[in-house]
């Protein structure tokens, strides 16, 4: 490696020692006049500025908004319901109150107020509003409940409201009881009205509809009789079939003279019947003249 050390050809002076060498230095650039520091671009610093100052202004409005909400000014006063109910009761009305209404008029979410008055068992919809200066106006959509609806693996009895929608409520009205796949409960309300509708020259009253897993259709008439509809057919559609049996049951059971358990509908030209065991039409007729 080459010796970068200098040596200068000017002679010593006399008498004296020869001064030692110097090292050369390595010249360093000139810093650039302009600079490329960070406090050398001020649209960056402008940029900093602006963000530490958004983020400052949402801090103080969080706390002003927290604080406001400790503050006892325009309280909550009143809740009123806007709307006649049947099945709401007040009890069920004054807990959705007490456990959703937090702060004052301005910071209380209503959107936690709706949700606590639509999990009531009887309400469908909510609607929640302020009104000046203390209050809160509700107006509640409640379920017209058309059909009892069983839960096929466990048995459990819920509603079917007028839309055709399964809610959990308790009531003891007489209903239709229906039964099918997850999601079908308005394709049973629309064929109930229906079926009701084909059956009513033969003088029974339809109070079950069943639909299984392989879309098969069940009918329960008020005296106990099933009528098994199956499959809709494209050579023998259900609604052919039913209108031939509305059609001939009344002769052909006069004819056969026997109580009749079960209809078969699934022939294409033709049905079935199937009467009642003898034990349980003596326990039948036993059980009429109890009454």
């Amino acid at each position: 490696m080459a010796d970068q050390r200098t040596t200068s050809n000017v002679p010593p002076p006399a008498g004296g020692k020869a001064a030692p060498a110097k090292r050369a230095r390595t010249a360093r650039p000139a810093r650039d006049a302009g600079g490329n520091g960070l406090w050398d671009r001020p649209q960056l610093l402008n940029l900093i500025s602006d963000v530490l100052m958004v983020f400052g202004a949402a801090g103080l409005g969080y706390a002003a908004v927290a604080a406001i909400s400790r503050l006892p000014v325009y309280p909550l006063r009143e809740v009123v319901v806007m709307t006649p109910l049947a099945q709401v009761t007040t009890a069920q009305l004054e807990y959705a109150a007490r456990s959703s209404l937090r702060g004052n008029f301005f910071t209380v979410d209503l959107d936690d107020v709706r949700g606590a008055f639509e999990k009531l068992p009887w309400v469908r919809r909510a609607d929640v509003r302020r009104h000046w200066p203390g209050g809160i106006e509700v107006r509640l959509e409640e379920h017209v409940a058309s059909a009892y609806w069983r839960v096929g693996e466990t048995g459990d009895m819920r509603l079917v409201n007028r839309y055709g929608e399964v809610f959990s409520a308790a009531s003891n009205a007489r209903m239709p009881v229906f039964s099918g796949p997850e999601g079908s409960s308005g394709v049973l309300l629309a064929k109930f009205d229906e079926f009701t509708h084909k059956l009513g020259p033969i003088g029974k009253q339809l109070v079950g509809v069943s639909l299984s897993a392989r879309e098969a259709w069940q009918l329960k008439m008020d005296d106990g009789l099933t009528i098994e509809l199956g499959h809709d057919q494209s050579k023998a559609p259900i609604d052919e079939r039913l209108a031939r049996f509305v059609k001939h049951y009344p002769r052909a059971k006069a004819q056969l003279n026997m109580n009749v358990a079960v209809v078969d509908l699934r022939y294409p030209s033709g049905f079935a019947l199937r009467p009642i065991p003898p034990a349980a039409a003596a326990g039948k007729q036993e059980s009429k003249g109890k009454r």
